[in-house]
């Protein structure tokens, strides 16, 4: 079975909620107008989008919350300052890139997953990569070089989950600007991912 039929099959019921009310906008009569984004910060609510595309918003919302809640654990935790200003940088690009993602939503007239929403079934194992309530409170209770080499643990895994998700936008995504964000996202993060098994290498 396709890797993509597997992963909307384990978030089915974690976005149930969100997508109750959007429901009869599903399949082909959910295009809105004509001519795709131009980019991936370009306002997408006037162009053609799918169920893939809301899927991929809703879900790399809560995927990139994730990690810039991981990001700002290291302001006060890490000790290297490369793993510091890594973090920096994580926080910095993802954080703009979930507002234009639930501005999406928005324009589409799909819910956007609210902060800090409790969605245990997209914490752990529906997600990939996604980091559960336990790899939190680990993280949470490291400091110093042990912290240093947890979160590069954590957020290698967590950004090879992004890479995942963003491949499958590519191929099944309708929407350009959600594809170039995705495009942009796979090969940011898959950069992030050479940088950070680098650095945990000698630590």
């Amino acid at each position: 079975m396709p890797r993509r039929v597997l992963l909307a099959g384990a978030t089915a019921t974690a976005l149930l909620a969100l997508s109750a009310c959007g429901d009869d906008m599903a399949g082909s009569g959910m295009d809105h107008g004509s001519g795709p984004a131009p980019a991936a910060s370009a306002p997408a609510g006037a162009a053609a989008f799918n169920d893939a595309d809301v899927m991929f918003a809703q879900m790399m919302t809560v995927h990139h919350r994730g990690a810039v809640e991981m990001a700002a654990l290291a302001e006060t935790r890490a000790a290297d300052a490369e793993v510091k200003a890594l973090a920096g940088r994580i926080k910095a690009a993802q954080q703009p890139e979930i507002d234009t993602m639930t501005g999406w939503l928005g324009a589409w007239g799909r819910p956007a997953p609210e902060p800090g929403m409790s969605m245990p079934q997209m914490a752990h194992g529906a997600m990939p990569g996604a980091m559960s309530a336990a790899d939190m409170t680990k993280l949470e209770a490291a400091t110093g070089t042990a912290f240093d080499k947890q979160f590069l643990t954590m957020m290698i895994a967590h950004h090879e989950g992004a890479v995942t998700m963003g491949q499958d936008e590519l191929e099944d995504g309708s929407n350009a600007g959600a594809k170039a964000l995705a495009q942009k996202i796979v090969t940011d993060q898959q950069a992030e991912i050479a940088t950070m098994r680098t650095i945990l290498d000698r630590l």
